[in-house]
Formats: C-alpha cells, structure tokens, sequence
C-alpha cells in the first residue's frame, strides 16, 4: 500500500460513523502541491431517496462564500472601479446615513458597526425556515436605525456586510451578482457547478439536503429558502472549491495584488490588527499558518482551509447540524502534515474558575413589576413585543414566537433565548418606562419605544 493510499484510508476512517445510507454525511477534497490529491464522498445526500453524497454533490457552503464575495470586491478596486475606502453611501446612496462613514473596508473587516441580519430578522418575527429573500436582508439594512457602534471601532461578525458588498458589485458593473460571479470566477476556473442561488425555487441537481439531529438518532429536513448573496447561498461542490483553494498558487484568475489584498488582516481605529481580512481568516495551528473560513446555515457545515507555506488545502462540505468541519479539516492536516506540525501541548487541567462577585440582585415583587407591562415598538424592524407580569417576573409575548421569560439582574433583565439576551428599561424624567434597549449578540441597543 502507498502512502498516498495509507492517507487515504485514515481520511475514511474520520468520517466512517456517518457513512452509511441511513445517515447525512459529508465531502472532502484535499490539495497539495498545486494538484487536487484526494477527493470522497460519505453518507447520504438526500434520506429520503437515498441518494450518497459523492465529490460532485452540490451544498450551500454558507459563510465559505465571503471570499469570493470579497474577491469581486478586490477586483473593482484594482480595475479602479471603486475604492476600499470608498463611503459605503457612493454607491448605495439608499442606506441610512448614521452619522459616522462606513467604507467599503469596514464592510469586508466586520467593523461596519451594522446589525446582522440574521438576529435582526429573528427579533423580527422571521423564521429561518421562511423564505428570506436578498431584497428582504437589503430592505432590513435600508430600515436600521442606529449602528452598534462607531465604525472601525469593533470587529462584531455582520453578514450584513457582505449582502451590501454583493449589492455594491451589482451597482457598479450592471451585473446580476450572480452573472458577475459566473462570468469573472467560476467560469474561468471550471467551477461548472457552483453558482450563487438567487432564486430559492430553482430545480437544481445533485444538491445535498440539510438535516437536522433530532432524538434518538434521527433526523428532520432543515428547510432552506434563504437568498442572502455575498454573505451565503454559493452552492458548490468539494470539487469546485478544489479548483478555488489551487487558484491561489497556479493563478488563473486575479491579479497577485488582489490575492495578496484578500490576506492584508484589518485594522481597529485604536491600531490594533484583527486576524480577519477580506473574507478570510488569518490564524494559526500547529505551529503553521492558517488560510480559511466556516459556515453554518440550517443544516450545512462547511469549512476550507489552506496552508500556503505548505501550498495545502482541505475543503469540507457536510449536510448534518452536528458536524464540526473544522475539526476534521484539522484532523485531515494532521494525517499529511505530520511531519512539519508542532506537537500538541499536554493540556493543564482546568482549574476551577473563582465565582465573580456579583451583587446580588433582590427579586422584584409583582407591584414592581407591573410598571413594565406593556407594548413595546421598534420603527427599525416594525414588530411589537408586549411585556407581562408571570409568576414572579416578566415575559415578552410576540406573535411568531414562545413567550421569553426575563429575569431580573442589577438594574436590567434576561432573556432565555439568543435572539432576546437582555434588555435596559429606559425611563423619561419623571421616572415613568418609556421603552427599552435590547442589546447582545450582534445586535446592540436596538431601542423599542413603549405605546400607550
């Protein structure tokens, strides 16, 4: 046996549990030295018809699309089409106008300031299993009211961002996203089946369903009815994105300075560098550095990785909520990288963490609480949340959702759910509620004001 196929045989056994015909499973594609090594399939595409998922089958890689958003982006600017440091409002005049300049830059740093949309639309009443249209994410941006902080300040993850950035693309070459993409990336590399889904009613073959771990070993279908270009919706196959990772070294597509602006990490208005640059992640394992990037939509998990001094490049695509794509490219690099990776350190065992000093907060009785009963209005996102006394606290009650138990700490109150972490009452100058700021996550102090 090979070495090759000795490497082979250890990339099957990672993924060997879900490779059956009753299970979703996953595709890998491995590169090394300007060549596509290995690629395999594992488990199935679609339960319901057994069908195998194969190096061919096509999944949305979710967030794995930024950086080819990112690329078209880079593409203009050195075609002199637009700049990086252009305001955000030069071309797409109808976001709002917060006061503070948002460049082209910030959206591809993650330091726009702009709410996620996905949360946004949560907090909204929308389901993820709603059909949620690209218009319907550009309507939301066009509708914010407030950032969650001052441009280049932070770096708080917006997919928002980059629906904008896709939306920019389409402004300036009079080109659907999509064609443009077509036209200028995966038609030049042979990428014959990948594309960006901006139609969720399209009949598409060979695509990989979504699912969902429920109880007991089963599964159920994660709906995906999503158009959210530049921040998701590629569809593509390990295949495909083989082709991509192999661009970067024998380029076929991009000028070097562009490739090499995809890499240049950002930078905070305080000096300090993020490892986030242009759709990619800067970072670190083993002693080698990293290239890469996760996704994570309804069912989908994706990660691609690339070890550029080692010209090496793992992309894994899979079809279950309960994988972890990262890990296995890792353990992927561990099988052909064992010879130039650091050793793995002996973990110290965990000490237990001291408990924070809190102050602890008195529970408010059901007379307290009754000054915050009400109907709470945010313009921003055009829902209601109406506030009641229950038992010893307070729910917030909307129409798409189960009532949100809020716990009273210090001077605020939290939520039990993720879209709905915590909320501050604010108060007019006579002390009576006139509202409240709900802030955690990637959304920070959107204000609901209180109707009588």
């Amino acid at each position: 046996m090979t070495t090759h196929e000795t490497f082979e045989r250890k990339v099957d056994q990672l993924f060997a549990e879900w490779n059956r015909s009753d299970s979703p499973g996953a595709a890998v594609a491995v590169t090394s030295n300007r060549e596509v090594i290995y690629t395999q399939g594992y488990g199935t595409a679609n339960l319901e018809y057994d069908i195998p998922i194969t190096s061919t089958t096509i999944f949305d890689i979710a967030s794995v699309s930024k950086q080819f958003a990112a690329f078209a982006i880079a593409t203009l600017a050195h075609d002199g089409k637009l700049s990086l440091d252009d305001d955000l409002r030069v071309h797409l005049p109808d976001v709002p106008d917060f006061g503070n300049t948002i460049t082209i830059r910030h959206l591809l740093h993650h330091t726009s300031g702009l709410r996620d949309w996905v949360q946004s639309l949560v907090i909204a009443g929308v389901g993820m299993e709603d059909v949620i249209s690209f218009k319907h994410i550009l309507k939301m941006a066009r509708h914010q009211k407030a950032l969650n902080f001052e441009p280049g300040a932070a770096y708080l993850y917006s997919n928002t961002g980059y629906n904008l950035l896709a939306e920019i693309v389409e402004r300036v070459t009079e080109d659907s996203f999509r064609e443009w993409t077509d036209t200028h990336i995966f038609k030049p590399l042979g990428m014959t089946n990948s594309h960006f889904h901006d139609d969720h009613q399209m009949v598409l073959k060979n695509r990989a369903y979504s699912y969902q771990a429920v109880e007991n070993g089963r599964f159920k279908h994660a709906v995906n009815n999503t158009t959210a270009l530049g921040s998701s919706s590629l569809f593509s196959t390990v295949e495909d994105l083989a082709k991509w990772i192999l661009n970067f070294d024998n380029t076929q597509i991009g000028e070097q300075a562009v490739l090499a602006q995809m890499h240049q990490r950002g930078v905070l208005n305080n000096g300090e560098q993020i490892s986030y640059a242009l759709g990619l992640n800067i970072g670190e394992y083993r002693g080698l550095q990293t290239v890469g990037h996760s996704g994570s939509w309804r069912g989908f998990r994706s990660h691609l990785i690339r070890f550029p001094e080692q010209k090496f490049g793992v992309v894994i695509l899979c079809n279950l909520d309960t994988f972890n794509p990262l890990r296995l490219t890792e353990k992927v690099a561990d099988i052909y990288l064992a010879d130039g990776l650091a050793p793995v350190e002996a973990s110290e065992p965990e000490k237990a963490a001291a408990p924070a000093e809190t102050t602890k907060s008195e529970p408010l009785t059901p007379e307290q609480l009754t000054e915050f009963e009400g109907d709470y209005y945010t313009e921003e996102l055009d829902t209601t949340y109406s506030i009641r006394v229950h038992e010893n606290g307070l729910v917030a009650q909307h129409i798409r959702h189960d009532d949100i138990l809020l716990t009273y700490a210090d001077d605020h109150f939290l939520g039990n759910t993720w879209f709905f972490p915590e909320i501050h009452f604010t108060r007019d100058e006579t002390g009576q509620v006139t509202g409240f700021r709900l802030t955690g996550g990637r959304v920070k102090n959107l204000h609901f004001e209180k109707r009588d």
